[in-house]
């Protein structure tokens, strides 16, 4: 966003257009005259329709939403399950501000850097149309501000950025900007203890190997990883699953033991089928925080349990039976009807399923298909 269009948006009169139309199709308000500034009005309206879900708070609050800081911004959800509190936060990478905005809540200070004047600006506006009052948005680099400051935070957020100049993605923490592994030193002497949060690609035992003395949680929303969170400097190191709503479960690392069921798969033994939650997949920790529970011959696949689990991170569905799979006889079961499929370490597609058994997608039927110990199974749900 330049800053001649943040001006256009800070008008009355088009900070009124926005709101009155915000229920209308964008293109309609791009090519109608009556409104003002129709081209900037349609943007903003297009971006805050998409923000209802994402950004409640910053959607009723008719917030003015830079496109592409949209596109990096953590989802409010996300941002207000971070585990953290105190008296005073750095935000080393403020953006659109909804990670400040969220934890704003858990905190008595907030200082959040922001290097571009324009977002910075935009972030401000939003925080006042928030009603937040408690967040201070300094523009400079997060590099400049930990070099010269003498203040001292409980806690140091960053949530680094990880695009080039050009657009193009990174995947290591010291391609991010800023690189927070060369600013550790800095960072260790402004803050307490450092809150990192990185992209859901992010490998948990890299986490470990650059931060040993930490909490990495990865964050789930409704089924998708979205996150893996590193809280440095904690007492000891332990690997946390987070799915936001549902619940979470932390376990200290060296007593993490993910071994596979020993026993030999026996269909008949089991009532009901645990899908475990994409957090403990991404955590590698399926099997330990099932064990006692389910029985588990992977951390990629499904648990079987011999009774209800609802103390669980995962989904439960009732077992009706379970079939070696065959896919002649699954055809003449599921041929011509809606069928909702669940995979997990199988070797067919779903897409390749429904065309070789020519079940369509519906929910006339539920199966899950998995291999264990080399073996197709075919597990038909209630």
């Amino acid at each position: 966003m330049t800053r001649a269009e943040l001006d256009i948006l800070l008008m009355p009169e088009v900070a009124a257009a926005v709101r009155d139309n915000l229920e209308r199709d964008p293109l309609r308000i791009a090519l109608d005259k009556s409104v003002p500034y129709a081209r900037e009005v349609a943007t903003q309206v297009k971006y805050l329709q998409r923000a209802r879900r994402k950004l409640p708070r910053l959607y009723e609050a008719c917030g003015i939403i830079p496109p592409r800081a949209f596109e990096q911004s953590s989802s409010e959800e996300c941002a207000s399950a971070k585990r953290i509190s105190g008296d005073s936060l750095l935000d080393l990478t403020c953006g659109l501000g909804m990670d400040a905005a969220a934890l704003s809540a858990n905190f008595g200070r907030v200082v959040a850097l922001e290097r571009d004047e324009v977002l910075a600006d935009v972030t401000r506006e939003n925080l006042h149309r928030m009603g937040i009052t408690n967040v201070e948005v300094v523009t400079t680099s997060a590099e400049d501000f930990l070099a010269s400051t003498t203040d001292h935070f409980d806690w140091v957020y960053a949530d680094p950025d990880r695009r080039t100049d050009k657009g193009e993605r990174v995947f290591r923490l010291e391609d991010c900007s800023p690189n927070i592994l060369a600013r550790m030193s800095h960072i260790r002497r402004v803050g307490e203890r450092l809150a990192l949060k990185n992209s859901p690609l992010f490998d948990v035992e890299e986490a470990f190997r650059l931060f040993p003395q930490s909490v990495v949680e990865v964050v789930s929303l409704r089924g998708e990883c979205k996150e893996v969170m590193i809280y440095d400097g904690a007492p000891s190191a332990a690997i946390a699953a987070e799915a936001v709503g549902k619940g979470r479960c932390e376990f200290a690392l060296a007593e993490v033991d993910n071994s596979p069921c020993n026993e030999s798969f026996e269909p008949s033994r089991y009532t009901h089928l645990i899908i475990p939650d994409v957090a403990l997949q991404k955590g590698r920790i399926v099997a330990h925080a099932l064990r006692g529970k389910a029985d588990v011959w992977s951390n990629n696949s499904f648990g079987f349990a011999r009774d209800l689990q609802t103390d669980v991170l995962a989904r439960v569905e009732r077992i009706e039976r379970i079939e070696p799979f065959d896919i002649k006889s699954l055809k003449r079961e599921i041929k011509g009807k809606g069928v909702d499929i669940i995979l997990r370490e199988f070797p067919m597609g779903v897409d390749e399923l429904r065309k070789r058994t020519g079940a369509r997608s519906g929910n006339d039927k539920k199966i899950a298909l998995t291999r264990i110990a080399g073996k197709g199974y075919t597990i038909f749900l209630e």
